[in-house]
């Protein structure tokens, strides 16, 4: 099977004979490694064993229909890519298909181009999405990340500093999970675009936010601190990353060898060692040793 960076294996959730055999053909030329279901039950059971990259979900089954079984999928999994077949036109379909947590859906007759190019780019997003929680979880510096408009995660240490420059009003800068970013701190949104740093004025003192993601990123991450310190770095301005690099320098940070990388990835060993040579290149280094202690330095800037 051809490994390359779109990757990945999917559960197809059918209970058309006919619809599981094409789809399987179709996608595993593309590269794409499939595990075929015929209800949700079965789906759900498979799960037990196996997180697949992406769900491909009919959504007329007998039984428990697609929409239950997206209900129950998301109730364990946050962040799986699920994908509707629904039928032409059936706006009421695609409508509860959000509802119930549907990332996206294509209409019957598939077309398998498009589906294998919609599973390939939410496989992509939810990849990301999953390193950018776990970096912004792992660092010592306070960090959260958003979408652009609502907060997806942030870490302990960006709790205590907000709750310690909220001065006698803290409850309105709480920082939940899944919330659209109280006023005070929607200045972050703007990082996502036109600038690198702002001051937000808070009760307790200022705030300084510092993008460390790409601006055009999905998901920005933000470093905060407190805006009344020199900023950290004396004057360095770190590197431009792309998302592929970081994932890839994330998991060098952590130990990991290129195999373990490439398959952790979904990509060749091939290609995470041309990630590296970019990443080398940008931190101006030589050595994986050397990558990991800038990967380190990065999370402190």
């Amino acid at each position: 099977m051809p490994m390359h960076d779109d990757y990945c294996d999917v559960l197809l959730v059918d209970d058309s004979a006919d619809t599981i055999a094409l789809l399987t053909q179709e996608l595993s030329g593309a590269g794409l490694k499939v595990h075929a279901v015929r209800s949700g039950p079965e789906a759900l059971r498979h799960l037990d064993r196996h997180a697949p990259g992406a769900i491909l979900l009919d959504v007329q089954m007998p039984g428990m229909d697609g929409f239950e079984t997206c209900s129950q999928i998301r109730a364990r999994f946050d962040d799986m890519p699920v994908v509707f077949m629904t039928g032409l036109g059936e706006t009421e379909h695609i409508v509860r298909g959000f509802e119930v947590g549907g990332n996206d859906y294509v209409t019957k007759p598939v077309a398998p181009p498009e589906v294998i190019a919609r599973l390939q780019a939410h496989t992509r997003t939810a990849r990301l999405v999953r390193a950018t929680r776990e970096a912004v979880n792992a660092a010592d510096v306070a960090m959260l990340a958003t979408d652009g408009e609502r907060l997806l995660w942030s870490n302990e240490a960006a709790r205590i500093l907000l709750r310690e420059l909220s001065g006698e009003a803290p409850a309105g800068l709480q920082l939940t999970e899944g919330s659209v970013l109280a006023a005070p701190l929607q200045e972050i949104l703007v990082l996502r675009q036109n600038q690198d740093e702002c001051l937000i004025p808070l009760t307790g003192g200022k705030l300084r936010a510092r993008r460390v993601s790409e601006a055009d990123q999905a998901v920005g991450i933000v470093a905060l601190s407190r805006g009344d310190a020199a900023p950290a770095g004396n004057g360095w301005n770190p590197p431009q990353l792309t998302a592929r690099e970081g994932e890839v320098l994330l998991w060098v940070s952590r130990g990991k060898t290129n195999r373990d990388i490439a398959d952790i990835l979904g990509m060749s060993p091939r290609t995470v060692n041309k990630h590296l040579e970019h990443i080398f290149e940008k931190l101006g280094v030589e050595t994986r040793t050397a990558a990991a202690a800038a990967a380190r330095n990065l999370q402190l800037a």
